[in-house]
């Protein structure tokens, strides 16, 4: 990917922005879209599910050993 480097002003333009846009000369031509990257606050990636359910599956057990799991995909190939 191409990169292009952009003057502070516009630089502190973008900063402040939380969703895609389209980026327009003084025209009204669309010169391309911006997607701004994730800043960390804006990331839920811990788990969606509450502790209290992740203790109580632990106690239910279940489920299988890797080695089943892993047989399983041989009789499937």
């Amino acid at each position: 990917m191409t990169r292009v480097i952009v003057d502070q002003a516009t630089s502190q333009k973008l900063a402040s922005v939380d969703k895609p846009l389209e980026l327009c000369d003084d025209a009204g031509h669309v010169l391309g879209h911006f997607i701004p990257a994730l800043k960390a606050s804006q990331c839920n990636a811990g788990p969606q599910i509450s502790e209290e359910e992740l203790d109580r599956r632990e106690q239910a057990g279940g489920g299988r050993v890797l080695a089943e799991i892993v047989a399983d995909f041989g009789k499937n190939a």
